[in-house]
């Protein structure tokens, strides 16, 4: 079956073989997005963007932009065979790498949203969640990745046990629950009957252990998007740009 990187970069290479994109001098840009311009100035000051753990990539293809988290930044710029080539051994080259798969495929028109929600947008976007996860009927929902509004709507609705790799939220309580270290996701998983997994897990390279597991799982977050779109995945980003 492969990784889902690996699924990810094949079904990409299928969707853009009727092109002559990895020919043409295309140029993909990619920088780190100040927090302001990545996510505007939202109600709380609470989220990843906003405290510095992460930051945006955004990558530019054409007329299109895409986005993705990571907490590895820098500059890119190279044709999207360049991105292509790239050897998926970091979280800033899998960071171009989804983000200038949501870039082209903004550029498409296979997806409509490829940025960051803005501003009020993470408040109003939280109470959708439990329509989106109703099909699923869960009682029980593992989070992988603190999503502060997020959290609080899913804590409202079902038991739920929450994971984090950032060291500063880790045993912190957060909407009554306590936040477990990363090394515990297989328990929580284990555990729950829905996973409700950030789409960073793309970049980081753990989402092998969710999607290839076959536990059912719904992905957060704009960063996702396109793989989400080619590779079938259930996702949740109803107020991305």
């Amino acid at each position: 079956m492969g990784s889902v990187l690996e699924r990810l970069r094949a079904r990409f290479l299928e969707v853009i073989a009727p092109y002559p994109f990895l020919n043409e001098p295309v140029s993909v840009v990619a920088r780190p997005l100040t927090a302001e311009e990545a996510i505007g100035r939202p109600e709380h000051d609470d989220y990843p963007l906003l405290k510095g753990k992460e930051r945006m990539m955004e990558a530019r293809f054409k007329d299109a932009p895409g986005q993705a988290y990571t907490d590895q930044v820098g500059n890119f710029e190279g044709s999207l065979g360049d991105v292509l080539a790239l050897p998926m051994d970091s979280n800033y080259h899998r960071a171009v790498f989804v983000a200038a798969i949501n870039a082209v495929l903004r550029h498409l028109g296979s997806i409509e949203e490829s940025c960051h929600c803005k501003d009020g947008d993470p408040v109003r976007c939280a109470p959708e969640l439990p329509e989106a996860l109703s099909a699923f009927s869960p009682k029980r929902v593992g989070m992988i990745g603190h999503q502060p509004r997020l959290l609080e709507i899913i804590s409202r609705n079902y038991r739920v046990r929450i994971c984090d790799r950032d060291p500063d939220q880790v045993m912190r309580e957060k909407s009554g629950v306590v936040i477990e270290p990363p090394e515990n996701y297989r328990e929580i998983v284990a555990w729950c009957d829905l996973v409700v997994a950030t789409g960073t897990t793309l970049v980081n390279d753990t989402i092998d252990a969710f999607v290839l597991e076959g536990k059912p799982t719904v992905f957060y977050g704009i960063t996702i998007t396109g793989a989400a779109k080619l590779l079938g995945l259930n996702h949740f980003c109803p107020l991305g740009r």
